[in-house]
């Protein structure tokens, strides 16, 4: 397991331990997981944050995160 650096550290998405660089906001980890914002829904340490904040939203050690995406269907 890699340890985070002062450049870096380290949330839980979707259960998942991911290192991320410092200053990193919902927006930006969206981009680096190249997901679709348009179907995503988010929950910041049992929150749910409003796309229109995502960008604003900053990340700090230790966030927990659920990304869930919605998929069409018939």
């Amino acid at each position: 397991m890699q340890h985070a650096t002062e450049s870096t550290f380290r949330i839980v998405v979707n259960g998942e331990s991911r290192e991320v660089r410092a200053g990193e906001t919902i927006a930006g980890l969206v981009r680096t997981l190249e997901l679709d914002p348009g179907r995503l829904a988010i929950e910041l340490d049992r929150r749910i944050v409003k796309r229109t904040a995502w960008a604003a939203t900053a990340l700090s050690e230790g966030a927990r995160l659920e990304i869930v995406q919605f998929v069409g269907g018939g």
